[in-house]
């Protein structure tokens, strides 16, 4: 999996943003690209958490909000032959969840329905409920369709891996193994019921967490932390160590980028003092980014440092906390991930 390219295509486009005009068509085309890139995004992230059987970072949210976003986009990315209709009773139900791995379970519960109403169209039915049962209290999110249901002896086995009814090359049988283990992770209950000739139901219920729970505004959260401190980049792929330059430079830092991590070890002994901070990509030809890592901290132990990397049986988050690497960045890593991971690191030795 090149982590790089994606990395590159979000990185770029939200650049390109900023040259654009709010308001404009451009942007509006440039605002699909990063959509449809972080939708990428998240997909190879969950197969790999699938794959690796490991838990995200959760969070409280409110479901309703959660699914109104992603429905908007589902809504702009159906055909017209499918009419979508989304009922919210009460926007309050905040749960424990990964917004990514939720934006994940929706957007597969919505390409099933297409698929089954593509050829005949039909009615997609999106509801979220606050509901009781079992004296605890539940946020319901309910997906129904119109198509042409599930046969009576497959859907005990359309939550297995690898099971799919779909033709060569149009699914792979993973996306219901992997809403199964995200919804199941998090402590709720999926279930489905299908009339062949009448459609689909798949019922989604978590827990519900005190309404009293602060959420974080989204404009809040867009607002990108700024710096003047001296950061050393080093990446073997010119064009991220581009995009690093740029949009570091913009929030204000002095930047100094290497595509050679030998390169950048040299630099760094020359004048060790003069960098406040490392951001390192792990997988380079010359020296991987744990080896340039051990050599930093050779001449100057106390230099905060950023390790990033893709998918790496060589290093996760763990093995990065033991090595005393102050954080860790999966890729690709979004403007927002990687600004605010350099002022808390930051601010952190103030």
């Amino acid at each position: 999996i090149r982590w790089n390219v994606l990395a590159v295509i979000l990185g770029f486009t939200e650049l390109t943003q900023r040259e654009v005009s709010v308001g404009s068509p451009a942007g509006a085309h440039l605002q699909h690209v990063l959509n449809a890139g972080h939708r990428a995004k998240a997909l190879v992230r969950q197969i790999l958490a699938f794959s690796r059987q490991s838990d995200s970072t959760r969070e409280p949210l409110s479901l309703a909000q959660t699914i109104q976003k992603v429905y908007t986009l589902m809504r702009a990315s159906l055909p017209t032959t499918i009419d979508m209709r989304l009922r919210i009773s009460d926007e309050t139900g905040i749960v424990l969840a990964n917004q990514t791995q939720l934006h994940q379970v929706f957007m597969n519960l919505c390409s099933n329905a297409e698929y089954a109403m593509r050829e005949t169209g039909g009615l997609l039915e999106v509801a979220v409920d606050t509901i009781e049962a079992d004296e605890q209290p539940w946020v319901r999110l309910t997906v129904r369709d119109t198509g042409g249901g599930i046969a009576p002896d497959i859907i005990d086995r359309i939550f297995d891996p690898f099971f799919t009814t779909k033709d060569t090359g149009e699914g792979t049988g993973m996306g219901l193994a992997i809403v199964h283990g995200i919804i199941t992770s998090c402590g709720g209950t999926i279930t489905v019921e299908s009339t062949l000739g009448e459609g689909t139901v798949f019922t989604i219920d978590l827990p519900r967490l005190a309404d009293r729970v602060d959420m974080t505004t989204e404009s809040a959260s867009k607002t990108l932390p700024r710096g003047t401190e001296r950061i050393l980049f080093v990446d073997d792929e010119e064009m991220l160590v581009e995009w690093g330059n740029e949009m570091l430079t913009h929030l204000g830092y002095d930047v100094v980028t290497y595509t050679s991590s030998l390169d950048a070890l040299q630099a760094f002994q020359a004048d060790p003092q003069s960098f406040d901070i490392v951001v390192t990509d792990q997988t380079m030809p010359e020296m991987t980014g744990t080896s340039l890592i051990e050599q930093l901290r050779c001449v100057r132990p106390d230099v905060p440092i950023i390790l990033c990397t893709g998918f790496s049986h060589m290093v996760n988050a763990e093995k990065a906390q033991a090595l005393g690497i102050e954080a860790f960045v999966m890729k690709p890593e979004g403007t927002q991930d990687l600004a605010v991971t350099i002022r808390r690191v930051l601010d952190e030795r103030t």
